[in-house]
């Protein structure tokens, strides 16, 4: 059998009708209710839980590649220092560049018996450096095989920075063991009055 519902009207004109009307928007608000239980509005439970262990695993990946960042900062620090240090040891001021080589090569000379002749120097900018060039000496000297090999040794364990780019060794005729020996070195050289980026 049918049910018949009374119809709402507004404004309600008996106490029915205000009762008929608050138990609707009781039944709308236990609806609406009913679904924030069903969807919370952060979310279930569970996904709060998900989301709170995304997050976990976010930081600490993100804390990881901060660890990483500051590691490869530090080691980037150590580098240019190190590379600042070498620069300063090893590549020869330009004001002294050519007193220092010559004195390394007139010293290394007398202590292994090799008779030093000319020299010519010429200096090159370094392409892609604003302030470094290569310096070349080209030198003829006279020795015995002995001791060029000594020279040789020598100039190799000098405290700067000399490479031998060639070597060409003649005997002497008419002598005996002895060799005329030129030697093409180059030697790097910090220009002075520019800025060192």
């Amino acid at each position: 059998m049918p049910v018949n519902l009374p119809k709402l009207t507004w404004p309600p004109k008996s106490g029915v009708a205000w009762a008929q009307w608050a138990l609707a928007v009781l039944v709308a608000l236990n609806l609406v209710a009913a679904f924030f239980v069903w969807r919370p509005i952060g979310g279930s439970p569970e996904d709060l839980e998900q989301q709170m262990v995304d997050l976990r695993a976010k930081v600490l990946q993100n804390r990881a590649i901060l660890e990483r960042t500051r590691r490869n900062v530090s080691k980037v620090e150590t580098g240019r220092a190190e590379g600042d240090t070498f620069m300063q040891t090893y590549f020869l001021s330009e004001r002294t560049a050519y007193s220092n080589v010559l004195g390394d090569i007139a010293k290394a000379a007398r202590e292994t018996k090799v008779t030093p002749k000319e020299h010519a120097f010429s200096t090159e900018p370094i392409e892609g450096s604003d302030n470094l060039a290569m310096m070349s000496i080209t030198g003829n000297y006279e020795a015995s095989y002995a001791d060029l090999m000594q020279f040789i040794n020598r100039l190799d364990h000098s405290e700067r920075l000399v490479i031998i780019e060639s070597l060409n060794a003649t005997p002497q005729t008419g002598s005996s063991g002895r060799l005329n020996v030129n030697m093409k070195l180059d030697a790097f050289v910090r220009q002075e009055g520019t800025v060192q980026q």
